[in-house]
């Protein structure tokens, strides 16, 4: 699949022109050197406005990924409550006011698939947004001056919005665009690739679909029936590529932090366990951890793989020193490594899961159907292929290929996980499943060494309203602020 290079230092600049001067912001102080947004064209928009969706979702893991597990702070050090600020002013600073100007532009000339993709961005950002704080501005979020105290809309009016999003999206990208004006080198994600977007719109729908299949206002079928249309193969997955000159931020913020001497992450012990065989002991002699491990993580050439505990002052579950960090060339780690927004793998995960619920299945069932194990083989094979690695005896161990008399939930739950590894999709995951051990094997909540002791004892469930926000709205923020541990629409 061809790569698809972000450069951010150009998109950066011209993101500050579009949203110094658009009517959405003070017209004041406008730096120089930067375009009117009437002299803009679409195209001139599109690239930064994707720049910025894959950003905000690396800069809500950072505080989700330790949430997971996937990570802990240098030591295992456990994150208290977030506000994930920085995803608030991709949303609200970068991204949602400019995806404005493009449908005003694109509507003027008739660019309806261009509309289309960016009622697709919009979706995105709106999904992460409900799902990290619940209720969030979003019809009168872009009114600017015009409208200095936007008031909340509900997560279930959100989800509501995200559909229609999409099923519009769908339906105009399957439609003749007469406008001469098409996405090509300006689409980050996907070069133009018209019919990969729409299997985007269709992935996506399924994973929102599902996260409210718990909640009861969508069945698994509905998912099974959407995801029908969603990805084919990892040629499909929606991601963007950084370069050695702009560099991937996971490569910046573990391996050259750490190379340097500065505050860094380890890989947790959830994570760990789940693949060098503790949690899912694995019954080969021919297989001593998953094959992806390596590809995450580094253990300095040490004979077993000992991951963090979540606030545990350093030390892996068996009580000796953790030893596994973020390895260095990893598929996450490296200068022109992607960021990962949604894959056919975890399409695969999504419809087994899926077809596991329709059967019946439960949090401690065993057993299910033949499109609930296919799809869970399928999602592993994908994923092994992504991150380049050889998974036949994985995938022939009997730890994995427990066949569909002996599928759990937590087989699938548990190859989710690690496929998407540092995805803030997996904090929705484990909130659906209310952090069920039953669920996601061995999990525990994290300790009190080292760690935030605020909230002990509770499981974070969602990011608390940047201060910013509350001085600026304050009205609005406090009758919709809860506590860090409170349960978001979905998740009650």
């Amino acid at each position: 699949m061809k790569k698809f290079i972000i450069k951010t230092g150009m998109l950066g600049l011209l993101l500050v022109g579009i949203s110094s001067c658009s009517d959405n912001y003070f017209d004041v102080n406008t730096p120089s050197r930067t375009a009117q947004e009437e002299e803009l064209r679409v195209s001139d928009l599109m690239a930064p406005v994707m720049y910025r969706v894959l950003s905000g979702q690396y800069s809500v893991e950072q505080s989700f990924g330790n949430y997971t597990q996937y990570f802990v702070g240098e030591g295992g050090v456990a994150s208290g409550e977030t506000t994930a600020s920085g995803l608030w002013s991709s949303v609200y600073l970068y991204t949602l006011p400019n995806v404005v100007t493009i449908k005003e532009k694109a509507d003027e000339i008739g660019a309806i698939h261009y509309s289309a993709v960016a009622d697709i961005i919009t979706a995105i950002n709106i999904g992460v947004a409900t799902d990290t704080w619940d209720d969030i501005p979003y019809t009168e979020a872009t009114g600017g001056i015009d409208n200095l105290f936007p008031f909340f809309d509900t997560q279930e009016s959100i989800y509501t919005e995200i559909f229609t999003l999409l099923d519009n999206a769908i339906v105009e990208l399957q439609e003749v665009d007469e406008s001469g004006t098409y996405l090509g080198t300006d689409d980050l994600i996907y070069g133009g690739d018209i019919d990969k977007w729409i299997k985007a719109a269709y992935t996506l729908k399924a994973r929102y679909q599902l996260h409210l299949v718990g909640k009861g206002t969508v069945s698994a079928s509905d998912v099974l029936t959407t995801i029908e249309n969603g990805f084919e193969s990892n040629d499909d997955d929606f991601q963007m590529y950084y370069d050695d000159e702009d560099q991937n931020p996971w490569y910046s913020v573990e391996v050259v932090a750490k190379s340097t001497g500065n505050s860094h992450n380890d890989l947790a012990s959830q994570l760990v366990s789940s693949m060098n065989g503790d949690y899912f002991p694995f019954q080969s002699s021919a297989l001593s951890i998953d094959p992806r491990l390596p590809v995450f993580g580094d253990n300095d050439g040490e004979a077993e793989w000992k991951g963090y505990v979540s606030g545990g002052g350093g030390l892996a579950p068996d009580g000796t020193s953790g030893n596994t960090g973020f390895v260095e060339g990893g598929y996450y780690t490296s200068k022109d490594s992607p960021l990962l927004l949604i894959s056919y793998a975890e399409a695969q995960f999504i419809k087994a899961e899926a077809a596991f619920l329709e059967n019946g299945g439960t949090t401690t069932s065993v057993g299910s159907s033949t499109v609930a194990y296919e799809a869970y083989l399928a999602g592993i094979e994908s994923s092994m292929s992504k991150y380049g690695v050889d998974g036949s005896d994985y995938l022939a161990d009997g730890s994995i290929a427990v066949g569909e008399s002996g599928l759990m939930l937590q087989n699938i739950m548990k190859e989710k996980y690690i496929h998407n590894f540092l995805n803030p999709e997996t904090f929705v995951d484990f909130r659906r499943y209310d952090f069920s051990d039953d669920v996601f094997k061995g999990l525990q909540i994290r300790g009190e060494i080292d760690s935030d002791g605020d909230y002990a004892g509770e499981w974070f469930r969602r990011a608390t309203y940047p201060t910013t926000e509350e001085f600026s709205n304050p009205d609005n923020v406090a009758a919709n602020k809860e506590t860090p541990v409170t349960p978001v629409w979905w998740d009650e």
